[in-house]
């Protein structure tokens, strides 16, 4: 199919006979505006960026504006198939920009609405911090296959619409990436809010005292810190790995932090975990996000890259 084409839909009939009413920009735009927390989710769980995210989005609803509505049976997959196949234009443009990435490649971190995630589990996961590096191990096409099939539930047939495969190929491919994803993700048991809290508390008067024997205790002891800096800005070019390294880099980070008088911290919640949001004036230095399991810290993710930055301004909804 032509780039420039928008994804056929498997359920568009015959053109209907007897006069045609035209839809209206407005009914375009409804349809589209009332699902787009789900397709930002979709794109955003392929690609790992929230601004590319947004740009696809937005290239998306020029095409979806010229499209005959009255041949559109299912808006939902219709959308979710064209989103999906300039996600993975997106991923191809950009494969040389990540192959010349200096350091650890980081997902861009998104500020979400707590009550998105309240009441779903699944959804809490698979825009976790941890699932998305995960995703990153897989190949474009079976990243999408997986986000469509296992995440949002569209059957094989939209999904092999949505990727330019067959059936039976989709069949083998989301038998293939879930094996994959289930033998690199622990199961997935979000901590309750009252232990996220205590254990966010904790860390946070340990860190700030410089309490070594305080952050070992809240740490797992193949505690791991990822930094992303994109070779822009100051970050370790490796993971740190240990309970013992990490504690003495987040002493380290600390001390540092409190020789700046306008550096400021706010606590939010980023792809379903307690974050730091660390700024200075009108810039944000960084966004640190912490994986808690079993009351234990299990990873924290440093993203310092300004470019992924921009996005964490305001609470994006998502949904499934």
């Amino acid at each position: 199919m032509p780039e420039h084409s928008a994804p056929p839909h498997p359920a568009v009939g015959r053109r209907r006979t007897g006069p045609r009413v035209p839809a209206t920009a407005d009914e375009h735009a409804e349809r589209f505006t009332l699902l787009r927390p789900l397709l930002f989710t979709i794109v955003y769980e392929v690609l790992g960026s929230a601004t590319e995210a947004d740009d696809v989005l937005q290239d998306s609803y020029l095409r979806w504006a010229e499209v005959d509505l009255t041949t559109v049976r299912d808006t939902k997959s219709y959308l979710a198939r064209l989103v999906t196949r300039q996600a993975l234009n997106a991923v191809r443009a950009g494969a040389r920009r990540r192959e010349d990435y200096v350091g650890p490649w980081l997902p861009e971190p998104l500020l979400v609405d707590e009550s998105d995630l309240s009441n779903d589990v699944v959804l809490a996961e698979s825009v976790s911090m941890a699932m998305l590096v995960v995703l990153e191990t897989l190949s474009p096409s079976e990243r999408a296959v997986f986000v469509l099939r296992e995440v949002f539930g569209f059957s094989h047939h939209d999904v092999a619409e949505a990727v330019g495969k067959s059936v039976a190929t989709v069949r083998q491919v989301a038998h293939r990436a879930r094996e994959h994803v289930q033998a690199r993700r622990k199961r997935f048991e979000p901590a309750d809010a009252a232990t996220t809290a205590q254990v966010t508390k904790q860390f946070l008067t340990a860190a700030g005292t410089g309490d070594l024997e305080g952050l070992l205790s809240l740490l797992a002891p193949d505690a791991t810190w990822t930094a992303d800096g994109g070779g822009k800005t100051t970050a370790t070019r490796r993971p740190v790995v240990g309970a013992e390294k990490v504690a003495a880099c987040i002493v380290s980070l600390f001390r540092k932090g409190q020789g700046l008088p306008d550096l400021r911290i706010a606590m939010v919640t980023c792809n379903s975990s307690p974050a730091l949001v660390a700024s200075r004036g009108d810039r944000m230095e960084g966004v640190f996000l912490m994986e808690i399991v079993d009351r234990k810290i299990t990873h924290f993710y440093a993203i310092r890259n300004p470019d992924k930055l921009q996005a964490v301004t305001v609470p994006r909804s998502i949904s499934r």
